[in-house]
């Protein structure tokens, strides 16, 4: 939706056609919250990080919403040490919390330190951003059909023709963002993408806590042989595994809970967050569109531009996509360097 709202805004003519209704439950970004944090061990993916920040804030003020709550974000596990570089050599402040100060500061926690803490790390409200970015789109002229399925993509010499469920749309440019669907509309395209997308479904849980305060609590991630996460969100507390998993057919597979990888999460919380109930209040399935590296596909083949393989922590960056995408779209060299997003690279 960033890139529809992009190109709008730039005067283009835009139509965005949605396979169901935004934020549908085989979506990608379906869900009241994402992470938003600087802490990565790739000093790259932190200057993208604070790009797209101002990106948030400004769609915050459009709004007249906050959708960038803050929360505060601890790292813990492995490669803390890459992690608090490369986010000093961006420009970010790391704070390198040892375990008796953590357990004092953070007692709804009890996974073994030290920790690296970002104080200015939050929570995105993503169903609230989905429909901003709606909003803001066709205020700029976009439109956008929902329930329109593409079954096939013709390029030609003066444009695209794209075929859907609610007949054809011909443009001059098409730009692929199918998420766990990226994979299927690069085939519709006639692009060599065999392999290089690969949906994955995975299973969160929602947590009650025990007191007030343990609501408070900031966000995680912790880092090891089975790497989880945490949020809260509207009250509770969102947990994951962060695990690509198997690749799924997107449209056939249920969305039953997983009660094996449910089992694991509420293991992980009997362990380690005694500040909530163990036992999920609630259960919810979400899709990945994973790369081999978990680095996007962000590229140009023709008269088609994709922007895929989000690998689970894409949604932060969607104000710099939304920009970048919309250059390739228009023709024009974007102000960062594309070369391990390309397609190319995967072949």
């Amino acid at each position: 939706m960033e890139v529809t709202r992009e190109l709008a805004r730039r005067g283009r003519d835009v139509v965005c056609l949605e396979r169901d209704t935004i934020g549908h439950d085989r979506s990608g970004s379906k869900g009241a919250a994402r992470i938003f944090r600087f802490g990565y061990d790739d000093a790259f993916y932190v200057r993208l990080a604070m790009r797209s920040l101002a990106g948030w804030h400004e769609l915050s003020e459009e709004s007249g919403e906050q959708l960038v709550e803050p929360a505060g974000l601890l790292s813990f596990g492995e490669r803390l040490r890459e992690l608090a570089g490369a986010m000093e050599d961006a420009g970010a402040s790391p704070e390198l919390v040892g375990g008796e100060e953590l357990a004092e500061r953070f007692p709804s926690f009890e996974i073994p330190g030290p920790a690296v803490y970002e104080a200015t790390a939050g929570v995105l409200r993503a169903d609230r951003i989905l429909a901003e970015l709606a909003t803001s789109a066709q205020a700029a002229g976009a439109e956008i059909v929902e329930g329109a399925r593409v079954t096939r993509l013709e390029s030609r010499d003066h444009g695209v023709a794209v075929e859907a469920t609610d007949g054809v749309t011909e443009g001059g440019v098409v730009v692929l963002c199918g998420g766990a669907s990226s994979g299927e509309l690069a085939a519709a395209a006639g692009l060599e993408a065999a392999g290089v997308f690969r949906p994955t479904l995975q299973q969160v849980a929602y947590l009650e806590p025990k007191s007030a305060s343990a609501g408070a609590e900031p966000a995680f991630v912790w880092r090891g042989p089975i790497t989880y996460y945490g949020l809260p969100t509207l009250g509770r507390y969102k947990i994951g595994i962060h695990d690509p998993g198997p690749s799924v057919a997107v449209s056939e597979v249920s969305l039953d809970p997983d009660e094996a990888a449910v089992e694991l999460l509420t293991a992980a919380a009997e362990r380690s967050l005694p500040g909530f109930h163990p036992v999920p209040v609630a259960t919810e399935r979400c899709f990945y569109d994973n790369t081999a590296d978990e680095d996007f596909v962000i590229d140009r083949v023709g008269r088609f531009v994709l922007g895929g393989g989000t690998s689970g922590h894409g949604f932060k960056f969607g104000p710099v996509w939304g920009e970048v995408l919309a250059d390739l779209a228009e023709g024009t060299a974007p102000q960062l360097r594309l070369e391990r997003f390309s397609l190319a690279r995967r072949r």
